[in-house]
């Protein structure tokens, strides 16, 4: 018998369900792990949650490891363009063939499972399970695991993290995980596990003594953010930013952030306390190298600035093209909004700014309009190639009693919105400094980077 192409193994695991259908409980992932042999305890698990810059934070956090030497696994979702970009080691997603022999090697013992409960094991459960393998079969030296959604019942949440990441936390699902910053924090702070280092970024006050109340509850450090550990100085440059680190052990100056926005300088300080307090709290052996003739608690600054030089970010307020300007952001909720719309304003200074908007239908449509209508001079409003995204005419409806009917140009296909938009920006001459965003979604960023031909976003 021959084994699944890695077509069929993406049909099979969406068979399971879809990813966004919650069911509260673990039994079905800590009975498939389990069985599997408790994967996620095979090496050590960096755990990163909240509501915005989680994915941007593991992919610094894996850039700094790998540049440690160390061989990383990392988990994240959604993805831009290909389920296997989720599952990665080395800094890249793994192959085609790859993704499909971890599905076949999983999928008897999900069958089993399946038998055993009332409800199977899901879309995300599955994922989570062959991350979990791939990693103990590679064997990777740590796993960066990004949280799907939450922390308390999210799948991630059989590994226990030596170090939980929870990045700024806002309202954003919340029919599933409550409509309080403090109930969303509580499902988060599910992360933190006894003896941990959970390393906190600036967080609303109400969230913030959530997350502390736990970490105190399970005996876990806290070190946060503007305290413990922060964003000393940061300059615009071109293509990016120059900043100045204060980690847990030292303050790392010079170092060059290629991505846009003072909230990823935030999740530069995130990640940089995250593997410093890894590299302090991780029983593997001596340092050697230049790490034996240092602090051991201090990484080297050189190796920091050439890790964060490597540090992609796909699809975060990424330029997809120039002639006119073109930015792809994967804002889907009003605090993401915000961070976008304040970075646009600051780093780019367009004359002219043309929107495009897609979004799913479950998000809150007119917090992210709020944040928008100051810094666009008009709005295409579309829809992506979710099944969950809303209807162009639908999310004109509310954009027009926003934005005026004149700003608001209704475009059905994402390809004609692009075309329009760039057409807009254009109007305005090729040296008038006009420009074009895209966002709404994880799924409207990746969409249009494949139509603008970006390149494929690494692990």
């Amino acid at each position: 018998m021959t084994g699944s192409s890695y077509e069929e193994a993406v049909r099979g695991i969406r068979e399971r369900g879809v990813e966004w259908d919650i069911d509260p409980t673990l039994d079905r992932i800590r009975d498939l792990t389990d069985i599997l042999g408790s994967p996620q305890r095979a090496y050590p698990v960096i755990h990163v949650t909240g509501t915005n810059g989680k994915t941007s934070t593991a992919r610094m956090i894996d850039a700094l490891l790998r540049e440690r030497g160390l061989r990383v696994g990392m988990f994240t979702s959604p993805e831009l363009h290909t389920m296997r970009e989720r599952i990665g080691v080395d800094g890249q997603p793994v192959s085609e063939e790859r993704f499909a022999e971890i599905y076949d090697d999983v999928l008897p013992f999900a069958e089993l499972i399946d038998a055993k409960h009332d409800v199977k094991v899901s879309f995300f459960e599955m994922l989570t399970a062959m991350a979990f393998s791939a990693f103990s079969d590679t064997p990777v030296d740590v796993a960066v695991i990004e949280v799907g959604m939450g922390g308390v019942w999210d799948a991630t949440n059989v590994a226990d993290g030596a170090v939980a990441v929870i990045t700024p936390i806002g309202l954003d699902h919340t029919e599933v995980l409550g409509d309080t910053v403090e109930a969303i924090a509580g499902e988060k702070a599910g992360i933190i596990k006894a003896g941990s280092i959970a390393i906190l970024a600036q967080q609303p006050v109400e969230a913030a003594e959530v997350l502390i109340r736990r970490a105190t509850e399970v005996g876990a450090t806290v070190a946060r953010e503007g305290i413990e550990f922060g964003v000393l100085q940061r300059e615009l440059a071109v293509g990016g930013q120059v900043t100045r680190l204060q980690g847990l052990r030292g303050v790392y100056d010079d170092v060059v952030l290629p991505m846009f926005g003072d909230y990823q300088a935030s999740n530069a300080a995130c990640a940089l306390a995250a593997v410093e307090a890894f590299a302090s709290g991780r029983a593997t052996g001596e340092p050697t190298g230049e790490d034996a003739r240092r602090d051991p608690d201090q990484l080297d600054p050189e190796l920091v600035r050439a890790a964060f030089l490597k540090a992609p970010s796909p699809g975060r307020l990424e330029v997809v093209r120039t002639g006119p300007t073109v930015l792809v952001d994967a804002a889907h909720n009003q605090a993401g909004m915000a961070a976008t719309a304040a970075a646009v304003t600051e780093e780019f200074g367009f004359t002219r700014l043309v929107g495009i908007l897609a979004v799913m239908a479950d998000k809150d449509v007119a917090g992210l309009l709020e944040e928008l209508e100051p810094v666009l001079d008009e709005l295409i409003v579309t829809r992506n190639s979710s099944q969950r995204s809303m209807s162009a005419q639908d999310l004109a409806e509310v954009a027009v009693d926003m934005f005026g009917e004149d700003r608001v140009h209704l475009v059905p296909r994402l390809d004609d919105a692009i075309d329009q938009a760039i057409g807009l920006a254009d109007e305005a001459g090729e040296f008038a400094g006009a420009g074009v965003l895209i966002t709404g979604s994880v799924t409207t960023a990746g969409d249009a980077r494949l139509l603008l031909r970006a390149p494929e976003g690494s692990a």
